[in-house]
């Protein structure tokens, strides 16, 4: 099934993978509802102006993408684009739904390490370890809320990589490949929210 999809990115460094993204999706890029190489140059436009245009791109969409990249933190906007997809917006006599939110990695220097690594647990089961300090809270705190956990192994508490997390996290190379199984399983979950304990602020 295709859904209005939003892309989140930091310009600087995602651009390339935004772009591999809309490609992706093939005949459903015509459902993308965010900016492109055609979109107006809003650099020298106020905050206030900047928001309500991201507001109208935002405000029809099921489902946000968002890049995590090495310096997205440094991004004036990122944040703020996830706070408005998790929120139910109401204009005149409609009120939007919560976005299914999910993260596409980007690979940097050849891996994903400088986000996710490999750890062993003490009852020697594996474990990916999440680095949180390139992520923003609002992400963070989306992470692992599923309301009851539902464990895949009752031994290490692990959860479902797509289930356990309302904004999951997966490698561009994976979401490249079959990018509507990651899409509608984000769109999935916005239509259950009461499974997730979800931060709506930032």
């Amino acid at each position: 099934m295709t859904y209005k999809t939003f892309i989140s990115y930091k310009y600087s460094e995602a651009k390339d993978l935004r772009d591999r993204i809309v490609e992706a999706l093939g005949d459903d890029a015509e459902y993308y509802q965010g900016e492109t190489s055609e979109s107006p140059d809003m650099s020298d436009k106020t905050t206030d102006y900047i928001k309500e245009k991201l507001k109208d791109m935002i405000y029809s969409t099921s489902v946000t993408i968002v890049v995590i990249s090495p310096n997205m933190k440094l991004s004036n906007w990122i944040d703020w684009e996830i706070e408005y997809s998790l929120k139910q917006i109401k204009r005149n006599d409609r009120t939007s739904r919560t976005n299914g939110v999910l993260g596409v990695v980007m690979k940097y220097n050849g891996d994903y390490s400088w986000l996710r690594y490999s750890v062993t647990k003490s009852d020697g089961h594996a474990a990916i370890h999440t680095n949180d300090e390139y992520l923003y809270d609002i992400i963070h705190k989306n992470r692992f809320n599923q309301e009851p956990p539902e464990y895949t192994c009752d031994v290490c508490k692990h959860v479902n990589s797509l289930t356990g997390s309302y904004i999951s996290l997966i490698s561009e190379e994976d979401f490249l490949e079959d990018p509507n199984k990651y899409i509608d399983n984000a769109y999935g979950k916005s239509k259950n929210t009461s499974n997730y304990n979800l931060t709506r602020k930032k």
